[in-house]
């Protein structure tokens, strides 16, 4: 990485070492009520053609990480009911991880002209600005979707139609120092446009 992102109290050095942690080894202390609202506040300030906010945050407190286990669960069995005992668990722990979770919602505003897609784009930079906001706050995050982001059943825990979920983001306390991955070459993806 470049000199000029090794100090972490720049801005670029700050989006240069962001690291997505994984939510099962995210742990106490995630961000307070206080701290939780700021980085909300951050998420907000993305991209939005037509100043439509099409996205929604929903906190998950703690005390109703059962509640969450148990929705996904049943909807879960509805969909697969020979499921077996280990993917039961693994949605149960899913619904634990971290603590603390927002959840995401894409909340088109059907009614604009604005395009569908890019309503749902800011919805995305709403989640990564959620995550870069945790970063600098000291804080890692973890964007998940999997099987639970797309049951119509669970979305409908958190809103309905034509909303759907973009992300769990799941925040706290790295268990361990979060390791580099590979990161794309640029000469791989990155091109000048020939006319």
């Amino acid at each position: 990485m470049s000199a000029m992102f090794n100090d972490r109290s720049t801005p670029l050095s700050l989006l240069a070492t962001r690291r997505s942690g994984k939510p099962r080894d995210l742990l106490a202390p995630g961000p307070d009520e206080t701290q939780l609202r700021a980085l909300l506040a951050i998420a907000a300030r993305t991209p939005d053609h037509g100043k439509l906010a099409p996205w929604r945050f929903v906190v998950v407190p703690t005390d109703k990480r059962d509640e969450l286990a148990r929705v996904i669960t049943e909807a879960y069995r509805v969909e697969r009911p020979q499921a077996a005992r280990l993917e039961i668990e693994a949605l149960v722990q899913f619904a634990h991880q971290a603590p603390t979770l927002v959840v995401v919602l894409s909340s088109p505003k059907t009614e604009s002209h604005i395009p569908l897609w890019e309503q749902e784009l800011s919805a995305g930079a709403a989640c990564m600005n959620l995550l870069h906001a945790a970063h600098a706050m000291g804080f890692a995050g973890g964007w998940l979707t999997g099987w639970s982001a797309y049951s119509g059943a669970v979305r409908d825990a958190f809103g309905a139609a034509p909303e759907r979920v973009a992300g769990f983001i799941f925040l706290g306390t790295p268990a361990k120092q979060l390791e580099e991955r590979p990161r794309p070459d640029l000469n791989k993806i990155v091109s000048n446009w020939r006319a």
